[in-house]
């Protein structure tokens, strides 16, 4: 896929994040769904903008970031999908998707990490 499509679809991510989190607040009256999509949203778009970070570190030279990048988007469904699906009643059963994709967060983070301290130094100014 392209970087600007790629680009493009994770700017979406953003949009349906904060879509998601204004109907939450605004739209859903019961305390424990607004907390699930408040929760969702809230990691909903700061792993939207750790997936905009990947690309962006692909730019720099910091190719390994690209494995980061399944891992947030998998994240994405699993965890914000699982908490928004519960706010609009889906069985309980649904909740155990979370925490799956909480470690797919986990793992994103550990390997775009990884990315950047397996970087060869090419980017510092020479001394």
């Amino acid at each position: 896929m392209k970087q600007q499509h790629l680009l493009g679809l994770i700017c979406l991510s953003g949009f349906v994040a904060v879509a998601i989190g204004a109907f939450g607040a605004h739209g859903i009256t019961s305390p424990q769904a607004k907390a699930w999509v408040e929760t969702g949203s809230s990691q909903h778009m700061a792993h939207s903008l750790a997936l905009f970070a990947c690309v962006w570190l692909q730019t720099q030279g910091i190719n390994k970031a690209r494995f980061a990048v399944p891992l947030f988007g998998l994240g994405i469904l699993l965890f914000a999908g699982s908490l928004y699906a519960l706010a609009f009643g889906a069985p309980r059963a649904v909740a155990m998707a979370a925490p799956l994709g909480g470690l797919c967060f986990l793992s994103g983070w550990l390997c775009l990490a990884w990315a950047c301290f397996s970087q060869k130094d090419t980017f510092d100014a020479p001394n």
